[in-house]
């Protein structure tokens, strides 16, 4: 087995007011989690375009990349394999809701920024909202 393997996905975080919009799937011990959209990037993709697709398959929303965010990497075990995984982030706006979210996602929701950092789990969400903050991309709510 190999020392570890590594993956790469992309994300989108879509803002629209003082809102962003959170999905929630389950973690790998199938607990319900707040989040981002996300997924693993595909043969022959850019990131930017798994962003957008995975943002649409997993919110129903067609949108648009503002700019790119900081990429998340960190370390995890699933089935006893170690994982390193990048994800790279682009915030984005919503154009129109096209479709309803796949079966991987339980629920979406909008929620004020300040709602979402209580919300959100995983340290690396609670950074980009953090970033998006601090650009002046959003004002809480």
């Amino acid at each position: 087995m190999k020392r570890f393997v590594y993956e790469r996905s992309a994300g989108g975080v879509l803002l629209d007011g003082g809102k962003v919009l959170l999905v929630m799937g389950t973690n790998l011990k199938g607990e319900p989690v707040w989040t981002f959209p996300k997924g693993l990037v595909e043969r022959g993709e850019k990131p930017e375009q798994t962003a957008l697709r995975e943002v649409r398959e997993e919110t129903g929303y067609e949108a648009e990349i503002i700019r790119p965010l900081e990429p998340s990497v960190y370390w995890f075990y699933r089935d006893g394999q170690r994982v390193k995984k990048r994800v790279d982030w682009f915030l984005m706006r919503p154009l129109r809701k096209v479709a309803e979210h796949d079966w991987e996602i339980l629920e979406t929701e909008w929620v004020p920024i300040t709602e979402a950092f209580k919300r959100l789990r995983y340290r690396a969400d609670r950074m980009l909202l953090e970033e998006i903050l601090e650009e002046g991309d959003a004002t809480p709510s």
